[in-house]
């Protein structure tokens, strides 16, 4: 695979610092540009972002003494220096639609972990191991921007990432009917830490705004269909959802309850899970877990402090798969919400779209 240049729009926050760590090893990528507000423009990114480093890994050397771009006023520069950005901006969603079609527009593909063009009809919203296909979209967004390498893709948002891969497979095979689930969602989440965010020991706060609408929708477009010029949403399964925020540090874990039009046995479900990779894995792409889906099978697994780090944060662990009076089946299931959730999913996106040739 060739070496591309890539740019973190939004190097600053929290999802950028974790891009910035992801990448600045990566085989593939090399960053060659860093950008954020114009508070940041012209430092450092050593003296832009030391002062809220929250990851627990230290700043990269080789990107300590790169000088940070103003990401809306640089556009020219960044885009000349690059050969795609991943973004993760923190602004107004009107502010991130026309930025991410700014670049697009100057013919550099972009990586998006923000949320603002998740259902703009003709953008791709991939997790990599469950549609992949939805990247051939690309030529009809490419038509309607006026683009020949520029467009832009997705990635879902964080909180789907431990419950959705887990139903995915299970639906091909006996039919996913309705879903109700409860995600309990670390604090990185919302880009804090405990340190500057106290009021959370000892806390569990039952509202995450927006995340519930999210959680309950965005299935239905990983689950949709190419038709045309656009993604057409899926009409099932259901789901229901109820978001909460934890005292942890990262990690989010869902409760999951699941009915079926044809209800497996748990031993048809667990070798379904066994069994399950998708095309990272067939390609073996540099951050593609070797086993996506994990079941545990001790009662008091997976927990986040002790789970949320495997396959370097990529994996999925489940546990605790049972019949319920209500549902089907239940069952519970974590994921890193920064890694798998966010800035990882999104070098892994980035890394389908290079083998696929999509950033040639």
């Amino acid at each position: 695979m060739k070496t591309y240049n890539v740019g973190i729009i939004g190097a600053t926050g929290m999802v950028g610092q974790r891009f910035a760590l992801l990448l600045s090893d990566h085989p593939w990528f090399k960053i060659t540009a860093l950008a954020a507000s114009g508070r940041s423009a012209g430092k450092t990114y050593l003296e832009a972002v030391k002062p809220r480093w929250a990851m627990k890994d230290p700043i990269p050397d080789n990107l300590k003494d790169l000088k940070v771009f103003d990401a809306t006023a640089d556009i020219d520069k960044i885009c000349s220096l690059v050969d795609f950005v991943f973004c993760a901006v923190d602004m107004k969603k009107p502010d991130i639609l026309a930025l991410e079609e700014a670049y697009a527009k100057h013919e550099c593909p972009v990586v998006s972990n923000n949320s603002a063009n998740r259902f703009t009809p003709d953008v791709p919203m991939v997790i990599p191991e469950l549609n992949p296909e939805h990247i051939d979209i690309i030529p009809a967004q490419r038509k309607r921007l006026g683009t020949k390498r520029g467009f832009i893709a997705v990635k879902s948002n964080c909180s789907l990432q431990s419950y959705v891969p887990a139903l995915f497979p299970l639906d091909s095979k006996f039919g996913v009917d309705k879903c109700l689930v409860c995600t309990y969602q670390a604090i990185s989440g919302a880009g804090k830490t405990f340190e500057r965010w106290p009021e959370i020991l000892d806390n569990v706060i039952p509202y995450i705004g927006g995340e519930e609408e999210k959680s309950e929708r965005e299935p239905l477009k990983i689950w949709g269909k190419i038709e045309g010029d656009h993604i057409a949403l899926a009409d099932e399964p259901k789901f229901t959802a109820q978001c909460l925020r934890v005292p942890v540090s990262d990690g989010h874990m869902a409760a999951v309850f699941v009915s079926f039009k044809s209800k497996p046995s748990k031993e048809q479900i667990l070798e379904v899970w066994k069994n399950f990779s998708g095309v990272p894995q067939e390609l073996n792409l540099p951050h593609a877990p070797k086993q996506f889906l994990n079941y545990f099978e001790q009662d008091d697994m997976p927990q986040t402090k002790l789970n949320r780090n495997l396959e370097g944060g990529m994996a999925v662990s489940i546990g605790r798969l049972r019949e319920d009076s209500q549902y089907d089946y239940k069952f519970v299931c974590l994921s890193h919400n920064t890694l798998r959730g966010a800035a990882g999913g999104g070098v892994l996106l980035a890394e389908l779209l290079c083998a696929k040739g999509y950033m040639d």
